[in-house]
Formats: structure tokens, sequence, C-alpha cells
């Protein structure tokens, strides 16, 4: 028997998985808290494994509950962007080896994640002194329009542009879903099983990668 429609169970009209990736250290913990609990740590939060935040937002009068993973290391990569519908690519503006290394991230997500995933560049830390600053907001503008994915700077320190990038790629995820009239239901069912072992995520791999 079928399962009952996600908005006959919950008090949301979408449920959207998002990730954030990017190398350690660039503020990935720090963006998650910000935007989930309002608040911002000085000292440096280690992620082992995953992490996720839970926050329910409104956009164009429907609720939308943003499940927000926080990802370290790639061991677990494939698992994690199973049913991921929006990928957070982070990099620190003070550290171009982070910024050099979003080209091997979005390779990884083009290896494992659902071809349709939608994905957004975000240049974390632009609250530090620009003599500290190693990558010029143009040049992540640029790789943005590279790969035609949208583009901010962000502090998780003084809150700049937090909300604005999460909320843009919910946005542009739910008009996906409906321009696609991808029952986000069904999407939903498959995604809200955050505390089922990997043996299962690996086995909805085929549904979720191969549509």
């Amino acid at each position: 028997m079928a399962a009952p429609p996600a908005r006959a169970r919950a008090d949301y009209d979408y449920l959207i998985k998002l990730l954030l990736i990017g190398d350690s250290g660039v503020g990935k913990s720090c963006l998650l808290l910000r935007f989930s609990d309002g608040s911002f740590t000085t000292s440096f939060i280690t992620t082992i494994g995953i992490d996720f935040k839970i926050r329910t937002i409104e956009l164009d009068g429907k609720r939308i509950k943003l499940q927000i993973w926080d990802t370290a290391g790639q061991e677990r990569f494939r698992t994690i962007t199973t049913g991921a519908m929006g990928i957070l690519l982070v990099y620190d503006v003070t550290d171009e080896s982070s910024f050099n290394n979003i080209r091997n991230w979005i390779r990884n997500i083009e290896q494992h994640a659902s071809d349709n995933v939608n994905k957004i560049l975000v240049g974390n830390k632009a609250d530090m002194d620009e003599s500290k600053r190693a990558v010029p907001t143009a040049k992540g503008q640029a790789l943005a329009d590279e790969y035609g994915i949208k583009f901010f700077e962000t502090s998780a320190k003084t809150n700049l542009n937090v909300e604005q990038v999460f909320f843009s790629i919910a946005r542009d995820i739910k008009q996906r879903l409906a321009e696609t009239d991808s029952k986000p239901e069904e999407k939903a069912i498959k995604i809200n099983k955050p505390d089922q072992g990997a043996e299962q995520a690996a086995g909805q791999r085929s549904a979720c990668c191969g549509s």
C-alpha cells in the first residue's frame, strides 16, 4: 500500500535536502549554525562524519522544510549525495586552494549526484580584511558563470547573505519541482530517512539518481 502524501503527514509542502560541500575549514558548519540556529562560534568546529539541521521556511506561500547536511571528507560522499536536491559549494575567500578545489568537488557531484541537482557557489568569510583576501569577488563570479550557477559571498560571522543563499537555492529547487511536475511528495518520502544506514541509502541510489 502506498505511503500517504507528505502533506498529509507533516506541516510542510516540500521537504528539500541540501548539502554543504567544500574543503575542511571553509566555514560550512558555521554557515549551517548561523542559518539554522542564528548563532556563530569562533572556535573551530571539525565535523565528524556528517551532521544535519532542520529549518522550515516560507516561500511564495508554501512551507518548505529544509534538511541541511554538513559533510566532512569524501569517504561517504556517494551515500550522502543520494537524494540531494541542492548543493552549496563553499570555499574560503582567504584560501585560494579551497577555491581551486571547487572544480574537484563539482566533478565528484557530477559522478555521484542526480543530474538535475541544483548547485550554488558560496565564497565564505567575506568579512575578513581585504589584505587577507586571496580570491577576488570577480574570480568567484567568473567560476560560477562558467558552470551556469548562482554566486554569493557570505559571512557566517556577520550573517552577510547567509539567509539569501539558502532561500535562493530553495526557491530554485521549488520552481524546478513545480515546473517538471515531479511530485514533491514522492521525493520527500525518499529522502525523509536520515536515521537509516548506508545500506538503505545506497539501495535507494538507483531510484534517486537514475531519474
